[in-house]
């Protein structure tokens, strides 16, 4: 793994809000830790797997996070929607596939029970089902786009 790459993936945690986040490779263990909702750097340990002694380790690695641990206000007008919430982490999906439209998209009358994405969470996709009818009015992430636990996906008008 490259520094980029490991720069790339600090970026991504800081910004996801997690506290820790351990990835395991063929040769490399990199563990990233933010410091609690006021945290000032990002910490990042890579340690050689077991059996591959022969592995050199980078150093650690820290990054400003001031940005990201900051609230970000909630807007007025988006408050008397209902947000349909990720029940997992992975990468949504909001065409069955690439040749076929979205499941929904924005004006869409839904109802409950409706599927409006799929989530690919560890090489298995899941369908995402509405648990509200109404009408989309916000798409709020893009296709084929690394999501969050409980990070809104959608904007619904239950009226």
């Amino acid at each position: 793994m490259e520094l980029k790459e490991i720069q790339n993936l600090i970026k991504f945690v800081a910004k996801s809000g997690a506290s820790e986040v351990a990835l395991e490779m063929d040769d490399i263990k990199i563990t990233i830790k933010t410091l609690g909702e006021v945290a000032e750097h990002t910490i990042v340990q890579q340690m050689p797997m077991p059996g591959y002694g022969q592995m050199p380790v980078a150093p650690a690695v820290a990054a400003p996070v001031g940005e990201a641990a900051a609230a970000v206000p909630a807007e007025d007008e988006d408050s008397k929607y209902i947000a349909i919430k990720s029940p997992m982490i992975g990468t949504i999906y909001r065409k069955p596939t690439p040749e076929k439209p979205a499941f929904v998209k924005v004006g869409d009358e839904i109802s409950a029970g409706d599927v409006v994405c799929i989530i690919e969470a560890m090489k298995l996709f899941n369908e995402i089902e509405s648990e509200v009818s109404g009408r989309i009015v916000k798409v709020l992430v893009d296709d084929n786009s690394p999501i969050e636990y409980d990070q809104p996906l959608f904007l619904v008008d239950p009226s």
